[in-house]
């Protein structure tokens, strides 16, 4: 009888640079990894790779002047309005620098008590108790006066004392505005970039409908500027800050490295292996409060054989319910009997009350996310056997 079930592996790989062969990285780093572990592979088993090496590899990148060039020939005003930036230096601080850069003025509205993926702007207690609710319009007097002693006690930072004098630090005027309304801004400008992630396509048709000329940052550097990076998707979504002047961008050549990836490991184990690209896994944070899907998808990039949703039966439900009476190996055996016998769609049914409705990229690239982390691992390549096995699996 088998006692373990799904088992994650964060694999060490060298260090990962520009114009590398990461296809050659990622099998040769899976190889060692299995001589060292003495692990087999098996069918559907799941070999994820993180996005940063990805368009590192890819040498993808973008500089603040990229920036600033491609927003000057949108916004020739050179004077806008920016709604719904995350707070983030590492996601949105060189964005930021290169609109700076490439404006004369900018109005700067964002949302509150926090922005779109969690990053508190102010202390929600203050809020409940001033004259002030998430209908209002605040004015950056009003915020300095009310809330801008407030500052975010994970990173020991005031955003928006932080966004000013990047801004400023590039010549460039800021006036900022709180609401929740991305309607607001057009009492400030017609001329709109629009930086939301998730509701980027509802709010640009919003705005160009009451007349803006409106772009989001998924339209930004969708095409080289000069010979730079460009991502023809997802624009400046999904960038990271890869120096003071330069961005890493959304890789944009996934596709190909998985076909790639998962046609050497066949070749080489004579096994279905399944190959993605993972970025920001989708969860939220219970104490911080940040959901952690910054990027635009949490996996840009996977093989055939991870579309798809979970087709899982509740076992809770069914002990508690079909076999209430059943204690022990009978009540292990009938359960196994069940799954063996389940409907291939089970959607809508009763019996998948409490399974997780979420499509198995976000689920698989969540769990690689937590494996591998965001820091000083060295794991860019996370390795998942049992992934797709049930308790009917022997």
């Amino acid at each position: 009888m088998r006692c373990v079930g799904t088992v994650v592996r964060g694999i060490r790989t060298p260090i990962i640079k520009e114009n590398d062969d990461l296809a050659t990285i990622v099998v040769d780093s899976l190889m060692n990894a299995k001589e060292s572990e003495g692990f087999e592979f098996k069918d559907k088993d799941v070999v994820a790779i993180t996005e940063a090496v990805v368009g590192i590899s890819e040498g993808n990148y973008v500089t603040v002047d990229d920036v600033a060039k491609d927003l000057q020939e949108k916004f020739p005003s050179k004077s806008i309005g920016v709604v719904n930036p995350i707070l983030s230096r590492n996601r949105f601080s060189i964005v930021l620098k290169g609109i700076a850069r490439g404006m004369d003025k900018i109005v700067l509205q964002t949302t509150f008590p926090a922005d779109e993926v969690g990053n508190g702007i102010l202390d929600e207690e203050i809020l409940a108790e001033s004259d002030f609710h998430l209908g209002s319009v605040i004015s950056e007097d009003d915020y300095k006066e009310t809330f801008g002693s407030w500052i975010h006690p994970f990173t020991g930072i005031n955003m928006i004392d932080f966004y000013r004098e990047l801004i400023e630090s590039e010549d460039c005027e800021v006036e900022f505005v709180f609401s929740n309304d991305v309607k607001t801004i057009l009492d400030y400008s017609k001329d709109v970039l629009t930086c939301d992630i998730h509701t980027r396509g509802k709010t640009v048709a919003l705005l160009k409908d009451l007349g803006a000329n409106v772009y989001g940052l998924h339209q930004i550097l969708t095409e080289p500027v000069d010979g730079s990076g460009f991502n023809p998707q997802y624009g400046l979504l999904g960038s990271n800050k890869a120096t003071e002047e330069k961005l890493k961008l959304f890789p944009k050549t996934g596709d190909k490295l998985v076909k790639e990836v998962q046609k050497r490991l066949i070749d080489i184990t004579g096994k279905q292996i399944e190959v993605m690209v993972y970025g920001d896994g989708a969860f939220k944070d219970p104490v911080g409060k940040i959901w952690e899907l910054a990027d635009p998808v949490v996996s840009p990039a996977h093989t055939d054989g991870l579309i798809g949703t979970p087709n899982e039966i509740k076992l809770k439900y069914v002990s508690d319910n079909k076999f209430a009476d059943l204690r022990g190996d009978e009540l292990k055996e009938a359960i196994k009997e069940e799954i063996r016998n389940k409907d291939k769609d089970l959607t809508g049914q009763m019996i998948t009350e409490g399974t997780t409705p979420r499509v198995l990229t976000d689920l698989i690239g969540s769990l690689c996310d937590l494996t591998s982390g965001s820091g000083d691992k060295g794991t860019p390549v996370v390795f998942i056997q049992g992934y797709f096995d049930n308790l009917a699996n022997d």
